[in-house]
């Protein structure tokens, strides 16, 4: 393993274990869903906006008017991604939230296929197919209790809304190739300020305590980690970002586990790791295929 790949696997692996403690921090500080992205998108475009200077990224020439209306939806998906994941801890706790809301790639594949004409191949197929299973898996699994049955669904059908929007999001980003990763992000957090000013309640108590959870989930979980995530991007091949990125659910649900003791029965176990399966079949045996599918002249072959 070179230098770059060894530092660009660190980077990842760093980033990853940063976003399994998202949910932790959301929870723990007591405040609004609303109020917390907030406070994540405001703190984290001054961190944000320090980085872009720094790295001299604050000009005209990096954002044409189609690029700048494409990073700024993007930025209102990314958004409603966070306020429905967000909100979906409250209901099905962090470990079933996070397990529902890795079927975003299944999700990116049908836009894809709908709206970028991308091939629905049968290889993807049978991946979104095994998703389902382990969907299907999670959601029989639900509480006996008819009030908790209820809070149940609702965590499940806000988490597939978050993975949705998150897709969206992701689709805005594939026409955004060239554009500084750090300068994008940052127009994401400020629309997310100018989205959800109006609807702050500015007047909620917070100790100390909980105003700390709340800068760090704009300084860390949002301005470090996307300098650790895009280094990563830059440094690491396609097949080791997919099978670094599964750290997350794995560490979100260890923080479930310890912070709060939610211990997930064993259908639920079972959903969640065939719905991790596939989604890891579906990022990282195809990236295999490319590889095998080189040109002689040493080009790899784009994915199928």
């Amino acid at each position: 393993m070179n230098a770059e790949i060894k530092r660009g696997s660190l980077e990842m692996i760093a980033a990853m274990l940063i976003s399994g403690t998202i949910g932790w921090f959301v929870l723990m500080s007591g405040q609004p869903v609303i109020n917390v992205v907030f406070w994540r998108c405001a703190v984290g475009a001054l961190v944000l906006l320090a980085i872009c200077g720094a790295l001299g990224q604050l000009r005209r020439d990096c954002l044409t008017r189609v690029t700048l209306l494409l990073a700024v939806a993007g930025g209102v998906a990314l958004v409603i991604n966070w306020l429905l994941l967000f909100a979906a801890y409250s209901y099905a706790s962090i470990s079933i939230a996070t397990a529902v809301y890795n079927t975003q790639p299944f999700m990116l594949v049908a836009l894809g296929a709908l709206f970028l004409g991308e091939k629905l191949t049968a290889r993807k197929l049978l991946w979104l197919a095994l998703a389902f299973v382990g969907m299907m898996l999670v959601v029989l699994s639900q509480p006996k209790q008819a009030g908790e049955q209820s809070n149940y669904l609702m965590g499940i059908l806000l988490s597939l809304g978050a993975a949705f929007f998150y897709a969206l999001m992701a689709l805005a980003a594939k026409r955004l190739k060239g554009t500084p990763p750090h300068l994008i992000a940052l127009i994401q957090v400020t629309v997310g300020v100018v989205m959800l000013l109006p609807l702050v309640d500015f007047h909620a108590p917070a100790t100390a305590g909980q105003w700390g959870m709340l800068a760090t989930l704009g300084v860390l979980h949002t301005g470090l980690m996307y300098v650790l995530l895009y280094g990563a991007i830059q440094k690491l091949p396609t097949n080791l970002i997919g099978s670094l990125s599964f750290i997350y659910p794995i560490a979100a649900m260890l923080v479930d586990r310890l912070a709060f003791g939610h211990r997930l029965v064993a259908l639920q176990f079972a959903g969640a790791a065939i719905i991790l399966l596939a989604a890891a079949g579906m990022n990282l045996l195809g990236e295999r295929k490319v590889k095998l599918t080189a040109t002689p002249g040493g080009k790899q072959a784009s994915e199928q």
